[in-house]
């Protein structure tokens, strides 16, 4: 008995409302590089960033900040055992 015996058949689940004869797969797709990485930012924090190199520019800064604090933590985690 193969896998897909199985399982039930699915009806069609795309509502009749809906109308896709003219739609274009990956129509935006070369827009962005493929190493990209797409997040959803929560509204609060979407309106505090002008632009994505607002956004870039303020995690690099806390990457940054995170390394610094790194060794530093790890150096009184050592001594305090």
């Amino acid at each position: 008995m193969n896998r897909n015996s199985r399982q039930p058949k699915k009806k069609n689940e795309v509502q009749p409302e809906y109308d896709f004869t003219h739609a274009v797969r990956g129509k935006y797709l070369k827009r962005f590089p493929r190493d990209v990485v797409m997040v959803t930012l929560a509204p609060d924090v979407a309106s505090a960033f002008p632009d994505a190199e607002a956004v870039n520019t303020a995690l690099r800064v806390l990457l940054k900040a995170a390394k610094k604090a790194a060794p530093s933590s790890a150096k009184r985690t050592s001594q305090a055992a």
